[in-house]
């Protein structure tokens, strides 16, 4: 006689603490896998270290992450920040340095610069010739 089960119970069961347990596990790696690449960017970004001793940190964590890791978190931890906020601090700069020219040479802030040009040139406050001279350093 032959044993007949029902298709649930043939089926691949998953109890929902096993889909929790999986969703935790696939969590942990992400953060593990965040944390090993923001020390090996940070170690390379680091201008206080020499080149061997970059060459070091990146072999020591290399070859056992775990510890290296939490070594280096631990002796260069604090400087690790400051390090990612004077980067974001250049950054930063460079981008408003790049606005600010954009801007200033846009076409709309050259149409304004002609039109005051063209209106002291009407009032006789500029000849013809500072008038041209002025457009063409505008316009280049």
């Amino acid at each position: 006689m032959a044993l007949v089960t029902p298709l649930a119970d043939s089926s691949y069961s998953y109890p929902l603490f096993g889909v929790f347990w999986t969703i935790l596990e696939i969590f942990l790696w992400a953060i593990w896998f965040w944390i090993l690449i923001m020390v090996f960017i940070d170690i390379f970004r680091s201008h206080d270290l020499s080149g061997w001793g970059k060459a070091l940190w990146f072999l020591f964590v290399l070859i056992i992450p775990l510890v290296g890791v939490l070594v280096y978190l631990i002796v260069r931890g604090g400087s690790m920040h400051e390090r990612a906020a004077e980067q974001a601090q250049r950054q930063d700069a460079a981008f408003r340095s790049y606005v600010q020219e954009t801007a200033s040479a846009s076409p709309a802030g050259s149409a304004d610069q002609l039109a005051k040009l063209a209106d002291l040139r009407d009032r006789g406050v500029i000849s013809a010739e500072e008038f041209t001279r002025e457009k063409a350093k505008i316009l280049a």
